[in-house]
């Protein structure tokens, strides 16, 4: 079931540019881990697969690093902030919350991919467009990112919103991600120590993870990705939709 997590959680970010963190803290949590290991086993792997996929951006020239820095810096202080909430409160009052979150998650991505011509790339580069609210996008991306995994979904519509380039989008936004994914593991290191974190689980996740990589960088290219983004969000929405409805008693 892990491995199955790191499988489909690769192939959704490697598809859409956005959906490990959410895709596989919803398959985690469903198995009855503790939202605590889910987001230290999620943040670890996102470090992980972060620095391999984000090394091909660094090379071709994807990644603004004055805006990777503006959105890296408050998005490092946001996942302090959301690993502080997360460690505060009870696990079972918290599990309601992440799922709500997750919802809300589910209907950003929905709306980014409701129509056709949303898969239409914008062409400006980092200098034409404005920087303003980057800063406020990715203070609320790392308090997401430390709670549920969820940076992506978050971040980059802002940045397509105001008509950054696809490419500098995802190479940009996936830099300042490694940034805020060592944050939230640091933050959450004495869990790391208690052993909320299983190491078992974690090679799982990586291994489904390396070996999505390549079918889903084939995805990527055969795949509309108008129907992916709708069937993400439809996964998300049916698994969060159905814990809540257990959370109340609706069966």
């Amino acid at each position: 079931m892990v491995a199955l997590a790191g499988f489909l959680a690769c192939m959704v970010d490697g598809s859409l540019g956005m959906g490990f963190g959410p895709t596989s803290s919803t398959i985690l949590l469903g198995t009855g881990m503790s939202p605590v290991s889910v987001s230290a086993t999620v943040n670890i792997a996102k470090v992980a697969t972060g620095v391999v996929g984000g090394l091909p951006h660094w090379r071709f020239g994807n990644v603004d690093r004055r805006l990777a820095v503006r959105m890296a810096v408050p998005g490092m202080v946001g996942a302090l902030v959301g690993v502080t909430v997360l460690r505060s409160i009870d696990a079972s009052a918290l599990r309601p919350l992440l799922a709500t979150m997750l919802i809300v998650v589910a209907l950003r991505i929905l709306f980014r991919f409701r129509r056709s011509n949303q898969a239409v790339q914008t062409q400006c580069s980092p200098e034409e467009v404005s920087l303003r609210g980057v800063g406020a996008a990715g203070f609320a991306g790392g308090v997401t990112n430390g709670l549920i995994g969820a940076w992506g979904p978050v971040v980059t519509p802002v940045l397509l919103h105001k008509g950054l380039s696809a490419r500098y989008t995802v190479g940009s936004v996936n830099a300042a991600e490694v940034a805020v994914a060592v944050i939230s593991v640091g933050s959450l290191f004495g869990a790391i120590q208690g052993g909320d974190v299983e190491v078992g689980i974690l090679v799982a996740m990586l291994i489904g993870g390396v070996a999505a990589a390549p079918l889903a960088a084939l995805l990527a290219r055969r795949l509309p990705q108008q129907k992916m983004g709708i069937a993400v969000a439809g996964l998300l929405l049916f698994t969060n939709v159905r814990e809540l409805a257990g959370w109340f008693g609706l069966g």
